[in-house]
């Protein structure tokens, strides 16, 4: 099984829980590829900056359910107006958290953040595959 953090703004997180869709714009296309049915997926909210940034939470664990497949329908808010995050994969609800991990507390525990004090840019794309290691400590965090 694989693990992988997905990236996405609060607007598409929510639409990623209530769909139950991961996609991706095709400039990200390596890296959905590598996503099989059942390998877990980690919702990650990125905050807006701002004169009173938003924190970055973690959301919610789901399953790949399907393979990739491209759709070109609008379904979630982009930067850019022709950008529909075309590919596609079906998910399933593992684990929703109740109260959303605050992200940063996590930051020092993640071996895939090498970067500790300048840790956003490790989170600057749509999905970064991470441990099984990492994966234990986001779904066990307290």
């Amino acid at each position: 099984m694989n693990y992988f953090l997905c990236i996405t703004t609060e607007e598409n997180a929510k639409i990623v829980m209530d769909k139950q869709i991961w996609g991706v714009s095709k400039k990200y296309q390596n890296a959905i590829s590598k996503v099989n049915p059942g390998d877990h997926l980690i919702i990650y909210e990125m905050g807006k900056g701002g004169k009173e940034p938003k924190p970055q939470y973690i959301k919610g664990i789901y399953e790949a359910v399907s393979e990739v497949k491209e759709d070109n329908k609008k379904l979630f808010e982009s930067y850019s107006p022709n950008e529909t995050y075309p590919l596609r994969l079906k998910l399933k609800e593992v684990k929703l958290f109740k109260e959303p991990i605050l992200f940063k507390s996590l930051v020092p525990e993640m071996d895939f953040i090498k970067n500790k004090t300048h840790w956003s840019g490790s989170l600057r794309r749509a999905m970064a595959q991470i441990s099984e290691s990492d994966y234990k400590k986001i779904v066990n965090f307290k």
